[in-house]
Parts: structure tokens; sequence; C-alpha cells
């Protein structure tokens, strides 16, 4: 009985086993396919290119776009975070990086049109903080770029994810400083996502904090939220920020980030990520402090 029990336990144990190794092989046999997706991608620029507009809240006027690059759908990519988490597990992170910065920066040139080209707009383009430490990524190449294309360096602001840590922020200040003494910008994004953003804020001394959508969803109805978003504000004026509020979709969240004094503004309220570039359209009313219900819309 005993070793009939035995038997079966290593039967078992074989099967877990070669159960294992298929389930490693199909996930290699997977990798080497989405790296081969990933390389032909690059090699054919087959990325989409996509503006959102942001506005002065105050002023009602557009002040930049952020760019943003989505592969087409695939069996391979089940979504556009799938691909970007597949990338970020590759040793292509530097190469898809300077060919996303270029592409952005390419398309934003060719898709301004009119008396637009004239204007200093700015371009958010988005980056892992570990790529800015790549001392090949600050070699000038970006400033050559920009050279061909017309485009100041003041109007470029690196755009970086909080999710993305900073590890070693003395060094990270350090050539933060570099980009700046160029003319860049840098942007804090997804603050207050993380647990990070309150050390990431006070070393890297960002010129726009773009809050994170989960802190604008229903503001208008959330004390906790408003209370976080003020302190945020207060420490944006000591520190000559700007504020930049993410993911506006409803009217109410527009109305009271106005009244509020919040800078910037970016989400699907104000207008959508579109391939060719529009101003935004804010649509509020300005009476509302003196108790007029009276709408326009504002252009």
């Amino acid at each position: 009985m005993e070793s009939a029990v035995r038997q079966s336990i290593k039967t078992s144990n074989l099967f877990s086993y070669l159960k294992y190794l298929y389930g490693q092989h199909q996930n290699n046999a997977l990798y080497i396919k989405r790296l081969k997706a990933l390389k032909q991608i690059i090699q054919n620029k087959n990325l989409h290119t996509y503006f959102q507009p942001i506005v002065d809240l105050q002023t009602k006027q557009t002040v930049g776009f952020e760019s943003l690059n989505r592969p087409e759908p695939s069996e391979l990519f089940n979504s556009v975070d799938q691909f970007y988490e597949f990338v970020g597990q590759t040793d292509c992170v530097f190469l898809f990086e300077c060919f996303c910065r270029n592409l952005s920066l390419q398309r934003f040139k060719e898709r301004l049109h009119g008396d637009w080209v004239n204007r200093d707009f700015l371009v958010f383009v988005n980056i892992h903080p570990n790529v800015l430490l790549d001392k090949k990524y600050h070699s000038g190449e970006t400033l050559q770029l920009l050279k061909e294309l017309g485009i100041k360096p003041q109007q470029v602001v690196f755009e970086l994810t909080e999710r993305s840590a900073v590890v070693d922020f003395i060094e990270f200040e350090r050539v933060l400083s570099h980009y700046r003494s160029q003319g860049y910008r840098i942007a804090v994004d997804d603050v207050g996502s993380g647990y990070n953003s309150l050390k990431t804020l006070i070393y890297l001394k960002p010129e726009f904090i773009k809050l994170d959508r989960s802190l604008i969803q229903f503001i208008d109805k959330n004390s906790e939220q408003q209370q976080l978003v003020t302190l945020l504000m207060r420490y944006a004026e000591q520190a000559e920020t700007k504020i930049i509020a993410e993911g506006i979709e409803r009217q109410e969240e527009l109305n009271y980030l106005h009244n509020i004094g919040i800078h910037y503004a970016q989400g699907y309220a104000i207008g959508e990520p579109a391939k060719e570039i529009h101003l935004g359209k804010i649509r509020m009313d300005d009476d509302e402090d003196r108790g007029s219900h009276r709408k326009r819309s504002l252009y």
C-alpha cells in the first residue's frame, strides 16, 4: 500500500514538473514572438501618435499637448498597458524610448498647421526616469533633432511617471540640472497614485505637477480629495511650480477645479487624444461665483 502511495506521489511530481517545463516553454516562445513584434514596430514606425490638449483653466487658452504613442491592437498584446509592461521587461527600453521621443517630436511638428506653427505650444513627452540617467540619452542628440525640426528646448517637457520610482535622487537631481540648463522642463506624472510622490516632488522640483485622475474623479463631491489637492496647491505655490489636473471627465469637476484656482487641466471634458492636433474646448459658467446660472461656450 505504502509503495503504491509513493509511486503515486512520484508520478504526480513528475507530471507537475513536466507541466512546469511546458509552461516555461510556452512563456519563452511568447516572449520571443513579442520581442520580434516590438523590434518590427520600431523598425517600421508602426505606432499611432495621439495628442491631448492641456488648457490654462484661468485664461481658457491651450498651452500644450501630451504626446501618447499607442501600438496597433494585436493577439500578442491585449492592451496598451500590457505592451508597455512588456517593453519594460526587455533590454530594448532605451532604444524604444528614443524611438518614441523622436516619433512624438516629428509628428508634433508635422501636425501643427496654420498659425499654430508659430505658437510656442508645449509638448509633453513621456519618458522613463532610468532613460534620462543613461549617458547615451543626454549626448546632445535631442537638441540636434529639435534644431532640425524648429522646436525650442523650452517647449519640451519630459514627463516622468511617478509609478517608475526614482532610487538615486541625488544623481537624478544632478542629471535634471543638466537638462534644465539646456532649456527643457520636467513634469512628474501620476502624483497621488503611489507612495513615492512627496519625496519625488521635494528632490526633483518639477516645473509641472500632474495630479493623478484618482484625485480628480468626483472631486466636487469628495472632501478628502479636496483637502489633499488644496495641500498640493499650497506646496506648488511655495515651490513655484504649476499643477495640471488630469483625467477630467465631468463638467462638475471642471467647474470645481477652475473655482479653486488650479492652473492647467487635461481630460476628456476638454479634449480627447487625437491623431490630429486640436485645441482644447472649455464650457464653463464664469458667473457661478456670483450666483448666475447662465452658461456659455468658450473656445
